[in-house]
């Protein structure tokens, strides 16, 4: 049982208009069909990892917000500031310090008192 029907469609993937022998063809061919299953499947990774690295920002904020000791990284983030601004701070006096063998933490209130003047 085959039909003779020719439906005229517009391709979904590329827009050029064709003539389809089903009622339910979206593409124009196998090439457009395979792309836009590829256009698909690379969009709903993207979905996926997006929320993941947002909670991953927002655990990190809410971490730093409780601790009393930061690292040089975390201060970074905390200040939005490079390592090198740190590291100058820490060298001029501005903010004070302590080394734990070969890691370098600085107290969270040395952070508070940056804003209170």
């Amino acid at each position: 049982m085959s039909s003779n029907i020719e439906i005229p469609k517009i391709c979904q993937h590329c827009g050029e208009s064709f003539i389809a022998k089903t009622t339910v063809t979206q593409f124009c061919s196998h090439t457009c069909a395979s792309r836009n299953y590829k256009k698909r499947k690379r969009d709903a990774k993207l979905q996926e990892v997006a929320p993941v690295s947002h909670q991953r920002l927002e655990f990190q904020e809410d971490q730093l917000g409780s601790k009393d000791f930061l690292s040089i990284e975390e201060t970074c983030k905390l200040l939005g500031a490079s390592r090198m601004t740190i590291y100058r701070q820490i060298k001029s006096g501005t903010i004070k310090a302590a080394k734990l063998g070969r890691r370098t933490i600085i107290r969270r209130t040395e952070i508070d008192k940056l804003f209170q003047a």
